[in-house]
């Protein structure tokens, strides 16, 4: 029997690397002062399809469960985040600033990077509408990186603003009904050939000059904020771009600069974004985006809340264990025990049990073979599974309460009391 197509086992040494992902996720994220949430991960399936349309049920793994309701299993967290805050947004004090570490699934063709199922740091602010709270929220998604030993020359975020994108495509005379086929291109930018990007552009009817502008900005021949004080008229368009300019500000402000590239070709995806979005990426361009997110100031009311600015990103574990994997950064699997405490002889079992039971009582890890193969053996099972200590009970030490406490990695034995043996291995 083999696991499902796209699905993981984690054996103890994979284990312990996802729980070194988690730990440092929660750490950055309580640093920020945000506090962790979760929800069901069964969901009703019209919480997606109100939000993603009918297009996405291809994408999950949906059922009609017992009582005849069509269900499916979580594809992203922010649906569930958005239900609760509809439900408690009201009462709760702003900004609200939650995360969350979620196992999400979606049917999809596998690849590297992307399976189909997998697990996400969500980082998500509500209440918020001041650029100073995009400004963080990147700034989180960076520090996650560093936490984790990456710096600016494995990471860039390349940031943009939906609104910047649709003031210069209103200044180009794009028609608006097409904006969604224009942005789905801007998007496919990086992806496909430049030749086919200004092919999928004459498909939404946009003209050649307006193509070459667009095809300048998604390279970065030209500076988006610079164009736009250039070109847009007063209004929304322009008001972003100065948001922008002043979010990128606070991201030097504190350091980040060198981690953040303005990118016209980053719009995102989901339709529900609103403002500033960014992606953060492998700078050797071998693995796919690390995380995406932005702002979605609608999408609380959309589901039924109340009107509420909201900003968020997700992050998932696949990628990141990639990187990681690839520069050495993950940790050697951490020994399995702390101390063994072995018996000469089995008629001093019971006696191994007892002090196995008092280091255990006082916090350490600690076992006693369940069936003592020697003393010999039992040390180089110990030696094999990591352990620091090795407490030797024999007959003469034990009948006058104390223990030979030997330090593997130093390779120093030392008689000890057992009342003084706890404090004896805290201070080696």
């Amino acid at each position: 029997m083999q696991p499902l197509k796209g699905f993981r086992d984690f054996y103890p040494e994979e284990m312990a690397h996802r729980s070194y992902l988690f730990d440092a996720w929660r750490r950055v994220a309580r640093r920020f002062g945000f506090v962790e949430f979760d929800g069901p991960p069964l969901e009703s399936l019209e919480l997606y399809t109100r939000k993603s349309g009918e297009e996405i049920v291809e994408q999950l793994y949906t059922f009609e469960d017992k009582g005849g309701r069509n269900v499916a299993l979580r594809p992203e967290m922010t649906p569930t985040l958005a239900r609760m805050m509809a439900a408690r947004a009201v009462t709760l004090p702003k900004p609200i600033k939650w995360f969350s570490i979620p196992q999400l699934f979606r049917y999809e063709r596998n690849q590297r990077g992307r399976l189909r199922e997998h697990f996400q740091l969500n980082v998500d602010i509500v209440g918020a509408p001041e650029v100073e709270a995009d400004a963080e929220l990147l700034a989180i998604a960076i520090e996650v990186q560093r936490e984790l030993g990456l710096d600016k020359t494995d990471v860039v975020a390349r940031v943009n603003d939906r609104r910047v994108v649709q003031g210069v495509l209103a200044h180009l005379e794009i028609a608006p009904q097409t904006f969604p086929t224009v942005c789905g291109a801007i998007d496919k930018f990086r992806k496909v050939p430049r030749e086919t990007f200004e092919q999928l552009l004459s498909g939404a009817q946009v003209s050649p000059s307006a193509a070459t502008e667009l095809s300048r900005l998604c390279a970065g021949e030209v500076d988006v904020l610079d164009w736009s004080d250039a070109h847009l008229k007063p209004g929304p368009g322009l008001e972003a771009a100065m948001s922008l300019a002043r979010y990128r500000q606070l991201l030097g402000e504190v350091q980040l600069s060198d981690f953040v590239q303005l990118d016209f070709s980053i719009v995102r995806g989901l339709a529900y974004y609103t403002g500033i979005v960014f992606e953060l990426y492998d700078r050797k361009g071998k693995e796919r985006a690390i995380c995406g997110g932005g702002r979605y100031d609608e999408l609380i009311h959309s589901l039924g809340g109340p009107k509420l600015e909201a900003l968020g990103f997700g992050m998932g574990d696949v990628v990141l264990s990639l990187m990681l994997e690839d520069r050495g950064l993950l940790p050697a699997s951490p020994p399995r025990i702390e101390v063994v405490v072995i018996p000469v002889g089995r008629e001093l079992a019971s006696a191994a049990r007892k002090v196995t039971a008092m280091l255990r009582g006082a916090g350490l890890s600690a076992e006693t073979p369940f069936t003592p193969a020697g003393v010999g053996k039992d040390l180089k099972a110990a030696n094999r599974d990591g352990a620091r200590f090795a407490v030797i009970i024999g007959p003469d030490e034990w009948s006058a309460n104390s223990v030979n406490l030997k330090d593997l990695r130093e390779a120093t034995e030392r008689r000890v009391p057992v009342a003084s043996l706890v404090e004896a291995i805290r201070r080696a």
